[in-house]
């Protein structure tokens, strides 16, 4: 979708401790259908029990499918990233898993999907950064700017845990800082 001057394919948002909220209340005021691919990777304990799937799709009338590998994307679906897999992208329709070390002491890593996303959808690409106590998904960030995404981050006031934005906002280029409420009513208008 168009916004000034970007045709928006896929939008990836990254978020760690305090980021559950935000992506609920995202999902619940999305209007449907969204003419875009919505990819989440938060930071998650890998257990046996695997409730946040459902969880998610309780709140929202698109469809949410925790990813498998070489799922495809397509438009007006939220994909969220399995517990303990990083996420790749392998083409503008594929993405796939794998289980090489953490990063940042996570997987899935926020900077190796972003880092995947930017280099596949470049300039159609728009990243958001939200909630998160490591810097997880900033140097993804940086990388997804340079290859001409858009980025949005959590304003740090408003974060549970406002490391993540903060560091995010100190050495970015950001295109806009965005609050809980206004996330949904601004991913709306794409």
């Amino acid at each position: 979708m168009e916004e000034s001057g970007f045709n928006i394919e896929l939008v990836i948002i990254g978020g760690s401790a305090g980021s559950l909220p935000v992506i609920l209340n995202m999902l619940k005021n999305l209007n449907e259908p969204i003419k875009f691919a919505i990819v989440i990777v938060i930071h998650r304990k890998a257990s046996g029990l695997n409730i946040l799937p459902a969880l998610l799709q309780q709140v929202s009338d698109i469809r949410v499918t925790e990813i498998d590998d070489k799922a495809e994307i397509e438009n007006n679906n939220i994909y969220l990233a399995p517990a303990d897999f990083h996420l790749f992208f392998d083409d503008k329709k594929t993405m796939s898993l794998d289980r090489s070390e953490k990063l940042n002491f996570s997987r899935p890593s926020i900077d190796v999907s972003f880092n995947s996303a930017g280099e596949i959808f470049g300039e159609n690409l728009l990243a958001i950064l939200l909630s998160g106590a490591n810097s997880d998904g900033v140097q993804g960030l940086k990388f997804i700017k340079k290859m001409g995404g858009r980025i949005w981050i959590q304003d740090p006031e408003t974060a549970e845990v406002n490391y993540m934005p903060k560091m995010a906002m100190e050495i970015i280029k950001y295109d806009e800082i965005i609050t809980p409420e206004d996330l949904p009513i601004k991913l709306n208008r794409l």
